[in-house]
């Protein structure tokens, strides 16, 4: 039988409406093998086929925030009682979607995607000439940056994972889970050497993407693809996450070097939270995110915080599925002025609302992300969106280097870079007569930023690791509760993979 690829299912995945079928069907839409790695187009549609599969990954079941936003975290579910589950930390209750989440198998379509691009794309360099060294060895940085990204977002949701590095055409080994570190290890070196062939940019002349990047001008790829700093972005997070604050702080200094050649900037509120600004569409000042272009037809009604989130007066919805706590909101923002949500402390009337619609109500709406439509229209009776999935961005990076930098004892580099974020958003310096702990400020501007960014649970995770105060998240910790339990489908399909011990 000849070898079939999936590249074309993989492409139709670069829309996101109906990836969900496409990623749990067989489909006859195959290539047979000599129909395909043969010219540059090829490359370049297997290529945006691999985003456009992680897109679908962290879209599909509003996965992106199920995983890092909602456990432990601010929010709080109104009715929704799978929602409620996750939000207490009771993942192995019967619902679907919490099976569906527990089920790695779309992360893994990603990578499979990946080992193949990186197995075939020498026979197209063979044999369309138009292929160049230099394009390849970008679009093959590209790849390992992003198979190693996935390892990374694998790690942190189930810790030990099996680590597959070849496509076998489609015909899975089955392979048991490896240690976590082993496999965070060799995300850290695919990092590293696929950073030394990204550009910063592309279609923009880089010394390492000359030209026009498969004939497209240079907003055809904005924020679109992994570039330099997004693979130091990455391994930052990656450092932090194991605890390496050395590492990071090195890795974290790069992007806060060099962010300005790849077109970051540090985003106004404003701009932040206009539904016409940072997370409508592709931007060079996204870091790594995934985005929904209205103007290539990718808006879709779900795979976006707002389907979770809005409600009247914003859309024509009655209630919310989550929402932020009045006592939490008042809690969290509680620096008077602070342009993203301040309340009058005399008159209990709200200063800022760029984050919260309708506080005065029993339910506040968190608005911060509402890009409807095409993000210029106010209408409340669409509800469809095209918001892009930020995975980082600068703001996070200087966070995150403050927290490497308080925990390694460069203090002051810590102050500064903290006080950046908090003159962003006109609100008083940091004090430490008055605020206590530095790590805890840090911790507390993050979530203040970062809120229904996807990041709340991996910060607590970070924080209880470093402050090892909260006896029970420790035991959490240590009993490996802070991972999520494998799909009884996945163990069923390959006995070498076994459960959590947490879970089980």
């Amino acid at each position: 039988m000849k070898r079939l690829f999936l590249i074309t299912i993989i492409f139709s995945c670069t829309t996101f409406t109906g990836c969900k079928k496409l990623l749990d069907i067989d489909s006859s839409h195959a290539v047979s093998e000599e129909n395909f790695w043969n010219s540059h187009e090829d490359t370049r549609t297997a290529l945006v086929a691999v985003y456009g599969l992680l897109r679908a990954a962290m879209a599909d079941n509003n996965a992106w925030w199920m995983y890092g936003e909602l456990r432990k975290g601010d929010f709080y579910a109104l009715q929704r009682q799978d929602m409620k589950a996750i939000i207490r930390n009771d993942l192995r209750a019967a619902y679907p979607l919490l099976e569906s989440l527990s089920n790695w198998r779309r992360f893994y379509a990603v990578i499979n995607a990946a080992n193949m691009f990186l197995e075939h794309v020498g026979e197209v360099k063979a044999r369309d000439p138009k292929y160049s060294e230099e394009n390849m060895r970008v679009d093959v940085a590209q790849m390992r940056c992003i198979r190693a990204y996935v390892y990374f977002f694998l790690v942190s949701v189930w810790g030990d994972v099996p680590l597959i590095t070849s496509s076998h055409d489609g015909e899975f080994e089955n392979k048991p889970r490896e240690d976590k570190q082993t496999v965070l290890a060799f995300v850290e070196k695919e990092l590293v050497q696929s950073a030394a062939d990204l550009p910063y940019k592309y279609s923009a002349d880089d010394p390492q993407q000359s030209g026009a990047y498969y004939n497209e001008s240079s907003t055809r790829w904005y924020g679109v693809l992994a570039r330099k700093h997004t693979a130091y972005a990455i391994l930052a997070h990656v450092a932090a996450w194991q605890g390496k604050y050395v590492d990071a702080s090195v890795y974290g200094q790069f992007v806060l070097d060099n962010y300005s050649k790849g077109g970051s900037y540090y985003v106004g509120t404003d701009e932040l939270v206009s539904g016409n600004g940072f997370f409508k569409w592709k931007k060079d000042n996204h870091i790594l995110a995934f985005n929904f272009d209205w103007g290539h037809v990718d808006a879709s009604f779900s795979g976006h915080l707002e389907e979770m989130t809005l409600a009247e007066p914003v859309i024509n919805k009655a209630l919310p599925d989550i929402y932020v706590p009045k006592d939490t909101i008042l809690s969290v923002f509680d620096q008077p002025v602070d342009e993203r949500f301040s309340l009058d402390t005399l008159t209990g009337v709200p200063t800022s609302q760029r984050y919260f619609s309708n506080f005065n109500s029993q339910i506040p709406i968190f608005s911060k992300i509402k890009v409807i439509q095409d993000g210029n229209t106010s209408d409340p009776s669409f509800r469809i969106y095209s918001s892009t999935i930020v995975i980082t961005r600068l703001e996070n990076i200087a966070l995150l280097q403050a927290e490497a930098l308080a925990v390694i004892g460069e203090q002051q580099r810590a102050i500064d870079l903290l006080n950046t974020i908090r003159d962003l958003r006109r609100i008083k310096r940091y004090d430490a007569v008055r605020e206590g702990d530095l790590i805890d400020a840090i911790f507390r501007e993050r979530r203040k930023e970062l809120m229904g960014e996807g990041w709340r649970w991996f910060d607590l995770i970070r924080y209880n690791k470093i402050k090892q105060n909260d006896p029970a998240f420790m035991e959490l910790i240590a009993k490996g509760g802070i991972y999520w339990p494998v799909a009884d489908e996945v163990i069923k399909q390959n006995p070498l993979i076994t459960q959590n011990p947490y879970w089980q």
